[in-house]
């Protein structure tokens, strides 16, 4: 099984002291699925360049996905007012579509020293290094991407933002929080709200985590996954059966996060039989976490090998099957799911 590419993390706060003491360059480019820090660092950005704040001259904005160059270069070109520096943002401007690109990589290769100009990309965008905007903008500017956060760092600031809330929550919790709700801190930020207002006590532990945290389908189809290892056919169906009854989420969809899950499962069966670890998994199925690495091996455990390549292949067959047949999207789920199961209990352990 091919080992998946390792993320490089963005030290943020390394980033945050790197412009305070050096203060802003004239172009940036900011992209990423991290948005929450993307937007930190935007304001610190735009705070040192506009210490008059975003109301007065100095400040100019556009919003993608087109760009009129024109307009561009006479923002670009606007001498500061009673200020240092002009700021010029950008917002989810598609500079892989661009019309305009040329002129714009024109105004980008010389920009006056008093104007700061920051693209903004959505959390979706993946820049196409082959073309000649992007190319500028990476040799000319700076260019951050903001990754999730390491395990230690997202779980400080975790525990600091229920600290806000005068509450103490304990490292397990932290951990459940994140395999239920995901890494993004944008999306935890209103399960801490949440978990926070319905904790009568300063504790919080898996408990509250469990009662009102939003569990993301990652996590829902990782239940099942494990109630399937453990023979728990019944409930394993159930927990699918729900996740069909909520609409939030199309079958299809939700074969493509179980297939994930299935090779996951497949990567961390190889690491069980060859006496590898929890790094190992972290690097082959693409896992960020050492917790979330080691729940794979323990669900892996209740799977042989042949069990799990099976069920990759079945989700395979049923992900044609859905997109070429026409037949029942949450009927052929299901066949899937008891398929899994049904080779579950007839494999010989």
């Amino acid at each position: 099984m091919a080992k998946g590419k390792e993320e490089t993390k963005l030290h943020f706060r390394q980033e945050i002291q790197k412009l305070r003491t050096e203060g802003p360059h004239n172009l940036y480019l900011l992209w990423g699925k991290e948005d929450y820090l993307r937007e930190q660092y935007l304001k610190t950005l735009r705070d040192i360049c506009l210490p008059e704040g975003e109301g007065g001259f100095n400040y100019k904005r556009f919003d993608g996905p087109d760009l009129s160059s024109e307009s561009f270069r006479q923002a670009v070109d606007a001498l500061p007012f009673l200020a240092d520096r002009s700021f010029v943002e950008l917002r989810d401007v598609d500079i892989n579509k661009l019309k305009d690109a040329p002129a714009v990589v024109d105004i980008l290769s010389d920009l006056p020293d008093y104007c700061t100009v920051c693209f903004v990309q959505g959390a979706e965008y993946e820049p196409d290094g082959r073309l000649k905007l992007v190319k500028c903008l990476r040799e000319k500017g700076s260019e951050l991407k903001f990754t999730q956060q390491g395990q230690g760092a997202l779980i400080d600031w975790i525990a600091r933002r229920f600290a806000a809330h005068g509450k103490r929550i304990d490292f397990e919790a932290s951990q459940r929080l994140i395999f239920i709700s995901g890494d993004l801190m944008n999306r935890l930020i209103p399960e801490i709200d949440k978990i926070a207002a319905y904790t009568a006590g300063e504790k919080v532990g898996v408990a509250e985590v469990e009662a009102v945290a939003h569990h993301i389908p990652e996590a829902q189809v990782f239940s099942l996954t494990d109630l399937l290892a453990q023979r728990q056919y019944s409930a394993a169906m159930n927990t699918l059966a729900e996740l069909l009854a909520e609409n939030e989420y199309e079958p299809i969809f939700l074969l493509a996060v179980l297939g994930a899950q299935m090779r996951k499962l497949y990567g961390a069966r190889l690491a069980i039989e060859q006496n590898l670890g929890a790094k190992y998994v972290m690097e082959c199925c693409g896992v960020k976490y050492d917790f979330l690495a080691n729940k794979l091996l323990n669900s892996a455990r209740g799977y042989s090998r042949t069990q799990l390549q099976h069920a990759v292949a079945l989700c395979a067959e049923a992900d044609l099957q859905m997109k070429s047949s026409g037949g029942d999207a949450r009927e052929i789920l299901k066949n899937t799911v008891l398929a899994i199961a049904a080779e579950a209990t007839n494999a010989k352990r």
